[in-house]
């Protein structure tokens, strides 16, 4: 009986510490996401919204709408997340309470009983004739073991109970917290689930505008989709441009313009910056991502869909765009009727800052991580500021978002 008592107390406190580890593990995890999600949300009101209603146009308040939704909605997942695996600890605690309670009363009634016959035999002549009474000093000195053994027991049993009576407060303790974090969350994942309708009901007031319309936001569709393409096209020439000028400085014959002949020095600073992927630094000091890499569809029309081939990061008015690695500037981007873009090679990798106003560098400089390369450019009519970023190995095309951390 003592030792299935003691094993159930053990496995009890085992498997409760071993959960609570886990759910904690994942509840903290869930917690940053949801913090990061409702930062997102407020930087989008800031950068996207603020004072900016009125100066932006429909198809410019439909993006950001757009995005808005999309993280809503995942802060709302993640908040349901939370709510659930609050609601698996809570379910624990009540099985381990109950469990707990059971062990409890069965050590306390056995340790009455144990009190109530040790009450009966408490007499010193009692315990000094189960001595003297032995046949033989083998026989004595197994009985003086026993009493000895069964003092010790006693000791523990009343030792157990405490430990119990303890576990079994602090568990009411987690609940009762549990219950009150569980309220919390369900309260704001209501919040959440009013604004998220709030917002969908203006955008399908946006997308009626816009239907109304339909020629006139077809036509800016049309150009905004010309602009990109005509950026895109302008990197890749300038990349192939610089690959063939390196090659060429370098001594090589080859007349491969897709890839560069690295110097040791540039295999160096390719093999950092690779052993960098995924915690690279921010093109800017602060800002969202607007606008992910690769294919999405359109919010207005879903079933036109655009290609982005690097990321868009919405800013602060003033913010500067910042070299994400060391490197040298290979080329000024200045599109026709656009604003302009630094290039800088990384070795055989090229890191592309498009939508500045003013430039800090020029070709041919050496910039190290973190430098400043120029002021990012503030759209008057909608009050926007946007760096376009982009990602190359050779002219391969990367995925920012798996190199830049947290991107």
């Amino acid at each position: 009986m003592q030792f299935k008592l003691q094993y159930g107390l053990l496995f009890l406190l085992l498997v409760t510490t071993m959960a609570c580890f886990g759910q904690t593990s994942e509840q903290k995890a869930l917690e940053e996401k949801r913090e990061q999600l409702q930062s997102e949300i407020r930087n989008i009101n800031r950068l996207l919204f603020a004072e900016k209603k009125e100066k932006g146009n429909v198809l410019d308040q439909m993006e950001a709408l757009d995005k808005k939704i999309t993280v809503r909605q995942q802060l709302i997942r993640v908040t349901n997340q939370q709510s659930n695996l609050l609601n698996r600890q809570i379910n624990t605690n009540i099985r381990n309470i109950g469990k707990l309670k059971s062990e409890l009363q069965e050590i306390k009634d056995e340790y009455a009983k144990m009190i109530q016959k040790s009450y009966q035999n408490k007499s010193k002549q009692n315990r000094l004739m189960f001595l003297l009474s032995s046949e033989s000093f083998f026989q004595g000195f197994k009985r003086l073991q026993y009493m000895k053994q069964y003092t010790d027991y006693r000791k523990e049993q009343g030792a157990q109970i405490m430990a119990k009576t303890e576990e079994l407060s602090r568990l009411n303790s987690d609940l009762n917290e549990e219950r009150k974090v569980k309220e919390v969350l369900l309260a704001q994942n209501k919040k959440a689930k009013d604004q998220l309708f709030a917002e969908i009901q203006t955008q399908k007031a946006l997308l009626g505008t816009i239907r109304k319309n339909e020629t006139k936001y077809t036509s800016a569709i049309d150009a905004k989709r010309k602009e990109a393409r005509k950026i895109d096209q302008q990197i890749e020439r300038l990349i192939r441009s610089a690959i063939a000028a390196s090659n060429k400085k370098s001594g090589s014959t080859t007349k491969n313009s897709s890839k560069f002949i690295l110097t040791p020095e540039a295999t160096i600073i390719a093999n950092n910056f690779s052993a960098n992927k995924g915690k690279l630094i921010w093109p800017v000091e602060k800002g969202i991502k607007s606008q992910g890499f690769g294919v999405y569809s359109d919010p207005v029309y879903p079933g036109i869909k655009h290609q982005s081939n690097g990321v868009i990061i919405a800013t602060d008015e003033g913010s500067k765009a910042r070299a994400i690695f060391e490197g040298e500037v290979i080329a000024i981007l200045a599109v026709p009727g656009g604003n302009k873009g630094v290039q800088i090679k990384h070795g055989n990798f090229i890191s592309t800052y498009y939508n500045l106003s003013d430039l800090y560098v020029k070709k041919g400089d050496k910039v190290s991580s973190k430098e400043e390369l120029g002021t990012v450019y503030t759209n008057r009519n909608n009050g926007q500021t946007r760096l376009k970023f982009y990602l190359y190995q050779d002219t391969s095309r990367l995925n920012p978002e798996e190199w830049v951390y947290r991107l």
